[in-house]
C-alpha cells in the first residue's frame, strides 16, 4: 500500500443534488451568495470561496438525516441572523440545547453549530469553532 499523499494537493469538489434546478439556482446564488460559474444540463456549478460546488439534477431525491455540506464561519450568531433574514429556517432537534437562533453549543467545547436545509431538503450547517 502506498503512503504517498495521492490527493493531498488536489482541490476538493462538493456535490449536492436537486430535483428543482430553478429553486437550487435561486438558493445557492441569490440566498447564499455563491457565484454561478457554469450552467449545463449536467450541473449548476458554483464557486464557494475557491471550492467548487456542483449541484446535479436528479429525478428523485430522498433527504438525508445528516449534514451534507457545511461552512466554518467567524460569527455564527451574525451568520444565522443574516441567513434567517434571507429566508432560511433553522432546524431544531430534540435532545440538543439550542439557543433562540437555533445554535447548539457542543458540550465541553466552544464549538457551535446550526443546521438549515436547501430547497431539496439537503441538510446544511454553519459552524464556529471558537478559541
Amino acid at each position: 500500500m502506498s503512503t504517498s499523499p495521492i490527493l493531498a494537493a488536489a482541490k476538493a469538489v462538493s456535490f449536492v443534488c436537486t430535483t428543482d434546478r430553478a429553486a437550487a439556482l435561486k438558493f445557492y446564488r441569490d440566498t447564499l451568495g455563491f457565484a454561478l460559474v457554469e450552467d449545463t444540463p449536467f450541473a449548476l456549478v458554483f464557486d464557494m470561496n475557491g471550492t467548487t460546488l456542483r449541484v446535479s439534477p436528479v429525478n428523485t431525491l430522498a433527504a438525508r438525516g445528516f449534514t451534507v455540506l457545511g461552512w466554518d464561519v467567524r460569527d455564527i450568531a451574525a451568520t444565522v441572523a443574516a441567513l434567517t433574514a434571507a429566508g432560511c429556517v433553522f432546524e431544531r432537534y430534540a435532545g440538543y440545547e439550542q439557543d433562540a437562533l437555533g445554535i447548539w453549543t457542543a458540550p465541553g467545547s466552544a464549538a457551535k453549530v446550526a443546521w438549515f436545509k436547501d430547497p431539496d431538503g439537503n441538510l446544511l450547517s454553519v459552524a464556529e469553532h471558537g478559541a
